[in-house]
């Protein structure tokens, strides 16, 4: 089950907030984590067991840590052991390709918030949650819980106790839930049309391979941001208040600056519990360079075991260690416009070796976008795709600028007139549901992570 699907809309979400709301305040967390529970295994019937033996797991694990505050070694094979398991059984079904093993839903998202309860109780930041209930709908809430973001739980472990619902609150969150829902549904599910038509062509032109990765670069964006949104805004209207997890990246003038908007969840769980244990930049240059390799190959293994993944993150890691320690005082200098499309470009290959199948795919694909090839430089298809959907392209790249999140601030804080934003806002509800009654073409693409 999905967000964007018309049996969570209209069966299962009137379903859930019916018994949040009617039931005595006391029953909310048992509501949401039922709910969870049957979310998860909607998709996912038999994996639906790992997730609950990560749950019962890593609780146990933070119980006995906490039970050996006054013995440092004990805690320290406590933490060992979580660290262990948890990334070894991730590794058994991202990486283990001979055991032919599909890949549970979610399980890179869970276990991230498992292990950063663990690693968080074990320096002492939280105490260990005792009742097994709440710590198994921190783990398992379903707005949060297919794909991120990745929620800490030293940052929602006063909400679980206790947490209020407003009818500001709730409204913010249906507004910000319709605003994802419409990303992913308007704007993604429609340029994703367009890069699986090019991709899947025989042959792709050269202006064909620029326009279907310009289409990806639109389609990985509102599919991700599109699903945060909806995630939370759906915690919002429960009470609960979660951080951002995108903020405008394709307006980011440096690579630097693309990942402090990009995943921002993911970005900041390596910062906090890969980047900085490793001593970050506390150990001298060449040790800073060492880190940040070691980071975002992880990133990039992270999002998959192809190499065209690891690639990726280390494309990375190197124009940051550039920026960082060579094009510092170069990029500062030039104009805004220039670092702007200088991120854009950068971003822009970066996602073939994302979307692509394997490295030399990538390559391939590359090859395409820079040379002519037997399908030459643009053919009708490269046309089709441009002109006929002109009005497509124009309002994506809206969406992508300050511009557009400007609008909505405006839209949201206004008081006099209400109800036309209301009308707006399920104007677009009801596009959405319309564009899902008459398109079975819905995919979501962070399920393959």
């Amino acid at each position: 089950m999905v967000f964007s699907s018309l049996t969570f809309l209209f069966v299962f979400l009137p379903v859930v907030f019916a018994a949040y709301f009617l039931l005595p305040k006391s029953f909310r967390n048992y509501v949401l984590l039922a709910a969870s529970l049957f979310f998860y295994a909607w998709g996912e019937p038999v994996y639906i067991i790992l997730m609950v033996l990560s749950i019962l797991f890593n609780y146990a694990v933070g119980c006995e840590m906490e039970s050996k505050d006054d013995n440092p070694a004990a805690r320290k094979k406590c933490l060992i052991f979580a660290l262990a398991v948890n990334i070894g059984l991730l590794a058994l079904f991202k990486y283990c390709f001979f055991l032919h093993l599909a890949l549970p839903i979610g399980i890179s998202f869970y276990t991230f918030q498992a292990l950063s309860y663990v690693i968080d109780l074990y320096i002492g930041k939280i105490k260990a949650q005792k009742n097994l209930f709440t710590f198994a709908l921190y783990i398992c809430m379903f707005p949060q819980l297919i794909a991120g973001p990745i929620v800490r739980y030293i940052d929602v472990e006063k909400q679980l106790k206790n947490r209020t619902v407003t009818f500001e609150g709730f409204g913010a969150g249906a507004r910000l839930f319709i605003i994802g829902l419409a990303k992913k549904v308007l704007l993604a599910n429609a340029v994703g049309r367009i890069f699986a038509e090019i991709t899947s062509a025989p042959a792709v032109a050269s202006a064909s391979a620029w326009v279907g990765a310009i289409a990806y670069m639109l389609q990985i964006y509102f599919d991700f941001s599109g699903y945060s949104d909806m995630a939370i805004g759906l915690g919002r209207m429960f009470g609960f208040k979660f951080n951002i997890n995108f903020d405008m990246p394709y307006t980011a003038k440096s690579i630097t600056d693309f990942w402090r908007r990009w995943h921002i969840s993911l970005s900041t769980w390596f910062k906090e519990y890969v980047y900085i244990p490793l001593g970050g930049n506390r150990k001298g240059v060449p040790r800073q360079m060492l880190n940040l390799l070691i980071v975002w190959a992880l990133t990039g293994i992270w999002h998959g075991a192809g190499l065209n993944f690891l690639f990726w993150g280390l494309y990375y890691a190197v124009f940051l260690i550039l920026e960082k320690f060579v094009l510092a005082r170069f990029l500062e200098k030039i104009p805004a416009l220039f670092r702007h499309l200088y991120s854009l470009f950068i971003v822009l290959i970066g996602w073939v070796f994302f979307f692509s199948e394997s490295l030399p795919a990538a390559f391939s694909y590359l090859k395409s976008m820079f040379t002519t090839g037997a399908a030459g430089f643009a053919t009708a298809m490269t046309g089709s795709s441009v002109f006929y959907h002109w009005l497509l392209w124009i309002v994506c790249i809206f969406a992508c600028t300050t511009f557009a999140r400007s609008l909505r601030t405006r839209l949201d804080k206004t008081r006099r007139r209400a109800w036309i934003v209301n009308i707006i806002y399920l104007a677009a509800f009801f596009l959405c549901i319309a564009a899902l009654v008459g398109d079975s073409y819905n995919p979501f693409l962070y399920f393959r992570f």
